[in-house]
């Protein structure tokens, strides 16, 4: 007896199919760059962690302080270092990466300033009186008023310090430890990064003055240029809650 022939079994198309050769491409290269975004999120090169860095300060819209680019950084990041390297990477760019008042920011290079000048918006000079004031200020600070006017020789109006204290270049820092405890005075952040200075010891000294031409002749052996601080003074308390302003004496006029 001749034995009946098994029937071929069928298959099943959806599973034996194999995946197109372009589908195979694709699938192989997003998971490539899923791979590359994920090792470079966790441990960046030195590369990506200055373009990351360069970015942050590109869209902030006030300078940064180093902690707050490392926060927006992954974890292990020498930020000190990655700024350094920008430092020297935009020096001599038409925008250069430069610190003020401890923060990082981009600043138009100083000797490209003459073509934004029709873009700057003209602002209104401070009388010499103001001036005087505020070179006191910064110098001497922590200065009361009184030690303002002993040192320019005239009596200081409340429309210098007024003026000042609206701009926001000097602020009242504390009260000094004596009867009457007067308020002392000193520069404030806006006056740092005004005149593109990282902290108030950078301020010109005197060889840099004379070189400017603000000193002329010659000075007395016994003439120096204050070394001003951020730190509360021996004699001088932090302001209380509530302090308000200095009250002044009326004035007709501001000094001349």
């Amino acid at each position: 007896m001749t034995p009946r022939p098994v029937p071929a079994m069928e298959l099943d198309e959806e599973e034996d199919i194999a995946p197109s050769t372009d589908e195979a491409s694709d699938d192989a290269g997003a998971n490539a760059s899923v791979t590359r975004l994920f090792s470079e999120t966790l441990a960046p090169p030195q590369s990506a962690q200055l373009r990351m860095v360069e970015a942050i300060l590109f869209a902030a819209a006030e300078p940064l302080d180093e902690p707050s680019i490392a926060e927006r950084l992954p974890p292990d990041c020498d930020v000190p270092a990655l700024l350094a390297e920008l430092e020297i990477i935009y020096a001599k760019r038409g925008i250069n990466v430069v610190r003020v008042a401890g923060r990082w920011a981009f600043r138009t290079a100083p000797d490209l300033a003459v073509l934004l000048q029709k873009n700057t918006i003209e602002q209104r000079r401070l009388s010499r009186a103001a001036m005087e004031t505020l070179a006191i200020v910064a110098y001497h600070q922590p200065v009361t008023r009184a030690e303002i006017e002993e040192t320019r020789g005239v009596t200081v109006s409340k429309g210098s310090l007024d003026l000042l204290l609206e701009v926001g270049w000097i602020k009242m820092r504390g009260r000094r430890r004596v009867p009457g405890r007067p308020v002392t005075y000193g520069t404030t952040e806006a006056f740092l990064t005004h005149f593109g200075l990282d902290k108030v010891s950078d301020l010109p000294g005197l060889e840099e003055l004379k070189a400017a031409g603000v000193i002329e002749g010659r000075t007395s052996a016994t003439f120096s240029i204050p070394n001003p601080s951020d730190a509360l003074a021996p004699d001088e308390d932090p302001l209380d809650i509530g302090d308000q302003d200095e009250l002044f004496a009326p004035t007709p006029t501001d000094e001349t």
